[in-house]
């Protein structure tokens, strides 16, 4: 743990008192413009986070447990929110999350105002920061355990798994069932850095396995049902031998489910559908969706575990990674041989 910035350290490093380091911070109109910004970056520079209860506190932390997440329309986040929650009861903590939509910035804001508050710890998303971010959560004297990535070095803990490996995996296992010509649809992969490891891992997979990636369209948007629908409309026009699509989570397979079964096209003997996180709608479906269930609700509890054992020990929580094993799920596609296309 490092010692917490101060108002004072803030005032040194940009020049200025004490006194108009706090009320720039306030972004009081007596102060000028250029001293807003000086005192601005010089916060950001040191990792100084602020402290919204200092009156009443003195310092102290809270009863609260910050919670970074991406966003809670994709239920993989709910369930991971469930998770901690669930394990906090009875303990006298309670969660407090801050949502991101993987901007970077609003990120930083979010970690920020966090850990203004003092919380007891905190749990953030990912293992990759851009470094004002990083530098808040290696400044910060609480426990942090980061969730749902094993593929980097952490600050803190660690509890999660590896994306890389869930792709590569997957495509092991889909070239074992007798699929050879294989498109991908991804969404996001700009912004969702651990949709894109699986999809790199793919790759790997197919690489080793002697086998080439067909065709491919992705989105730059957040996925949903509909775009996994047009995007695989779009795939499939261009490349109707395909024989297994593997798409970056389940709903974009959905989509693609919903789009088949319009066309009558048979799901799987005709062509495999490959998501990933085991939703429970893929159950609607049973067997025509492969996927890989991953643990979702237990990396939540495992990283109130971690804190709470810190917490109770008094000690640093060293870079540690708790690694959860997903499952792979093909349901049908182990079954069925991708049948041949009419020519």
């Amino acid at each position: 743990m490092h010692k917490r910035k101060t108002l004072q350290d803030v005032a040194l490093a940009a020049g200025v008192s004490k006194m108009t380091a706090s009320r720039a911070l306030r972004g009081d109109k007596d102060v000028s413009q250029r001293s807003i910004m000086r005192v601005q970056k010089a916060a950001r520079e040191i990792g100084y986070v602020g402290n919204h209860l200092a009156s009443s506190l003195a310092g102290k932390a809270t009863d609260l447990i910050g919670v970074v997440l991406p966003n809670l329309e994709n239920i993989v986040f709910s369930h991971v929110l469930n998770g901690i929650t669930e394990t906090l009861y009875g303990t006298g903590l309670q969660p407090v999350c801050g949502i991101t939509e993987y901007d970077p910035e609003r990120e930083y804001e979010v970690v920020r105002n966090m850990l203004s508050w003092r919380p007891t710890g905190l749990i953030v998303t990912g293992l990759e920061f851009p470094a004002d971010t990083a530098k808040l959560l290696v400044e910060a004297d609480i426990p942090v355990v980061q969730i749902m990535d094993t593929d980097g070095d952490p600050i803190g803990g660690c509890v999660g798994f590896s994306h890389h490996q869930v792709g590569f995996d997957m495509a092991q296992a889909l070239v074992q069932s007798g699929r050879k010509r294989i498109g991908y649809i991804g969404c996001g992969l700009g912004q969702d850095n651990r949709a894109q490891k699986r999809f790199d891992g793919f790759l790997a997979g197919l690489q080793q396995a002697d086998v080439r990636l067909v065709a491919q369209r992705q989105d730059p948007g957040f996925s949903s049902i509909a775009t996994g629908r047009r995007l695989t409309q779009a795939l499939w026009q261009d490349h109707p031998d395909l024989d297994c699509i593997y798409y970056s989570n389940d709903d974009l397979a959905a989509g693609g489910y919903h789009y088949f079964n319009d066309l009558q096209v048979a799901i799987p003997d005709q062509v495999g559908l490959v998501g990933c996180n085991g939703l429970d709608f893929i159950s609607g479906v049973p067997g025509r969706i492969g996927t890989t269930r991953t643990p979702r609700h237990e990396i939540g509890e495992a990283a109130v575990r971690m804190i709470l054992q810190a917490v109770a020990s008094g000690a640093p929580l060293a870079p540690i990674k708790q690694e959860l094993r997903p499952e792979i799920d093909l349901g049908l596609i182990a079954t069925q041989p991708p049948a041949t296309p009419d020519p």
